[in-house]
């Protein structure tokens, strides 16, 4: 496998602490390296300032930046199946589940998407004036001109959980608009996202426009948040890590762009309530929990709530809990020991509070860093399991009164990430969909694509992912008035 960073166009040695990775399954070192210095991460800012400074990239026009990307794109499909084999080793995603599709061939596929929207984006848009307006106090005229032009220096900070899904659209979404681009991958999931570099520089990428620094601790990560040569920061992850990272970037005002953590809620309508039957496998099968948009808080009409809570254990039974290569698992194990003992605490906090634990709820005796999947009767939404973000294999069910109780709860949350809402009368899901407050939210179903943007409200986040919206958030707004000489 590949562990050398990519800084300043070339692959190099990493000269600072060693990263050590391990394989969830089992719970042993997979690969351990040097990761990068600090030295070689303020090697990779002065780089990328540079190469932005003398507009390497951005000078190019876009069709030409997503020729040589499309070309980037082209030999990572081609290692598709390596990719895999790295993503499966470091998260622990099964090979035989739909999450290794979501984490590789998902992205790739929509990347190529993605820079097909971008080509259809216009780089230059005329300001509304009007008519008198387009006189000047000389007699001649003036048009005025909004242009979008590259942020800069990009510092991107990608999670653990889907790696390489998280930093392709990072530094894709950063390189096609004309950014130059550090990216530093999570300490726990580094494999898939260093193997980025050789085809960065078979593709034709010029130096000094993509850097690959992966570190073992945070100090390289720090000085990307509050270098004053970097001018935005992307970060994917926790909103505690997430609130450091904003007040390491303040200082030098900073562009910010961060998709931080989720409590979602699933509302199921008296209407639809057998589809609630299948909510807990849902969340748990989706990579053990581990999804910052999937719907740990299922609310269903209390009278509902017995025959609900029976129908999701019995459920469980086809879960099949086990190693991540084996074909027939269907439920692999969570990123680390500290994450497991994570989930084990959280449900004795939730029993503590009233909550009774239905089904799993504890850690099976084997190897890895497994959890059970788990399901939790819970009294009220001020369960600490209902309010934290666990990051696991656990879900909260609790009853509502009536639709007003269920939206109530829904919003009571600092976090607004994503949510679902389900019912036969579409209408009437709709009007509830209407008052949650999240920045994405489903109606009997989950849809995500590389046009419709992600981000969050609340404490979840800043600014917004994919789409439109995801191109416009690293670029600046330019305004040219421009006068005709008289």
């Amino acid at each position: 496998m590949m562990t050398d960073m990519l800084i300043d166009g070339r692959l190099v040695k990493g000269a600072g602490a060693p990263v050590m990775v391990h394989n969830p399954s089992s719970g042993e070192v997979a690969a351990t390296f040097p990761g990068a210095s600090i030295d070689q991460f303020a090697a990779a800012i002065a780089s990328a300032r540079a190469a932005a400074d003398k507009g390497v990239w951005a000078a190019l026009k876009p069709s030409e930046r997503v020729t040589v990307l499309r070309h980037f794109l082209e030999l990572l499909v081609d290692q598709t199946a390596a990719l895999k084999s790295l993503i499966t080793l470091e998260t622990g995603a099964p090979v035989g589940g739909f999450i290794i599709e979501a984490q590789v061939a998902g992205p790739l596929r929509q990347i190529g998407e993605m820079f097909d929207l971008y080509a259809k984006l216009p780089e230059l848009e005329e300001n509304p004036l009007t008519l008198e307006e387009r006189i000047n106090s000389s007699g001649g005229f003036v048009q005025s001109i909004k242009r979008y032009v590259p942020v800069g220096v990009v510092a991107a900070i990608s999670a653990y959980n889907f790696p390489l899904h998280i930093s392709l659209w990072k530094l894709m979404s950063a390189l096609v608009t004309g950014n130059c681009v550090i990216l530093r991958p999570s300490p726990l999931t580094p494999l898939a996202t260093l193997a980025l570099g050789e085809a960065a520089l078979a593709a034709g990428l010029p130096a000094g426009v993509l850097h690959i620094v992966a570190e073992a601790g945070p100090e390289g990560a720090t000085l990307m948040t509050s270098d004053p040569a970097v001018d935005m920061v992307s970060f994917t992850g926790s909103t505690e890590v997430g609130s450091k990272v904003a007040a390491q970037a303040a200082p030098s005002m900073k562009r910010l762009q961060l998709e931080l953590g989720g409590k979602s809620a699933q509302i199921y309508l008296p209407d639809r309530i057998e589809a609630a039957f299948s909510a807990a496998i849902g969340v748990c099968l989706a990579h053990a929990g581990q999804g910052c948009v999937l719907g740990t808080r299922v609310f269903v009409p209390e009278a509902d709530k017995p025959k609900v809570l029976a129908a999701m254990a019995a459920s469980l039974a086809y879960a099949r809990i086990g190693d991540s290569t084996d074909p027939t698992t269907t439920m692999g194990p969570v990123i680390s020991a500290a994450q497991a003992a994570r989930c084990e605490r959280y449900v004795q906090l939730a029993v503590d509070a009233g909550a009774t634990v239905v089904a799993g709820g504890k850690r099976p005796d084997r190897p890895g860093f497994y959890f059970e999947p788990t399901i939790l009767d819970v009294p009220d939404n001020k369960n600490p399991a209902a309010q934290d973000e666990i990051f696991g294999p656990v879900v909260c069910v609790i009853g509502y009164r009536d639709v007003d109780h269920a939206v109530e709860m829904a919003n009571d949350s600092s976090l607004g990430l994503s949510g679902y809402v389900y019912g036969k009368d579409a209408r009437a899901a709709l009007d509830v969909a209407k008052r949650i407050r999240t920045g994405t939210i489903n109606v009997n179903s989950f849809f995500s694509s590389p046009t419709a943007s992600i981000g969050g409200h609340k404490m979840s986040g800043v600014g917004r992912e994919k789409g439109i919206e995801g191109f416009r958030a690293f670029q600046e707004i330019q305004v040219m008035n421009l006068g005709s000489a008289v």
